[in-house]
């Protein structure tokens, strides 16, 4: 993984998304074309009105039995919607299933995270296929809905990826290696340090230091102003 910024939202529906009225700035990530939204974009529709300017909060590697449901918590508390890319594997665990549903009740959106983290850009196409589809599976027997949004371990998307019209590939733009540290104030410092306007915040709710920073980073940040939503929010707004 990359420290700091690491640029790329979207992978796929560039053409649906300008059919849909939006004006992307794209540019070049390992050679791929990715699509991110301009901070003026996302600061405000209307310059008449007084828009908060919104970051979008995800998660990898859920659900945890453990820390995710205080998370969860938090952000109830605070009224934050996030977005949770989640491993099917650990979905389909028993005591996990209702920490799904909840979030899925609570309004958060759900994410495809593969089935068992591979690294998607290694396999063939048809393995990478089976690791997507079956965390499909295990998400809609639960919430009713099918992910659209998918965040590729370690970044590295399957060499298909552009011909997959049915998925959206999310990146992130503030990474604090919260998985490398375990280190609640130095994901903390490193978080509010570099936020922009438009940012998609990446961390992993496996880590009860991870949860710990995730809610000091939603007061702080809320406190300076900034609004979190959801990435088809960010992006579609």
């Amino acid at each position: 993984m990359m420290s700091g910024k690491r640029w790329g939202y979207v992978v796929q529906f560039f053409c649906l998304l300008v059919f849909l009225g939006m004006s992307p700035f794209l540019i070049k990530m390992d050679g791929r074309k990715t699509m991110s939204v301009s901070s003026d974009s996302v600061r405000s529709q209307n310059v008449s009105d007084e828009v908060k300017p919104v970051v979008a909060l995800t998660f990898d590697d859920g659900p945890n039995a453990s820390s995710t449901p205080i998370l969860l918590d938090g952000l109830k508390e605070r009224k934050v919607r996030a977005t949770f890319f989640l491993i099917g594997e650990n979905v389909e665990k028993d005591e996990n299933e209702k920490i799904v549903k909840r979030m899925y009740e609570e309004g958060h959106l759900i994410g495809n995270h593969t089935y068992t983290h591979c690294n998607l850009s290694k396999l063939e196409t048809g393995e990478a296929k089976k690791e997507l589809e079956q965390t499909d599976t295990v998400i809609e027997k639960i919430t009713g809905k099918q992910p659209v949004f998918v965040r590729a371990p370690y970044g590295e998307l399957p060499v298909d990826s552009e011909q997959d019209l049915n998925r959206i590939y999310i990146g992130w733009t503030v990474d604090p290696l919260d998985w490398m540290t375990e280190d609640t104030g130095a994901v903390v410092k490193t978080v509010v340090e570099e936020i922009n306007p438009g940012d998609v915040i990446l961390l992993h709710d496996c880590y009860p230091s991870s949860v710990q920073a995730a809610i000091r980073i939603v007061d702080l940040l809320q406190g300076k102003g900034y609004e979190f939503v959801t990435v088809d929010h960010l992006i579609m707004d």
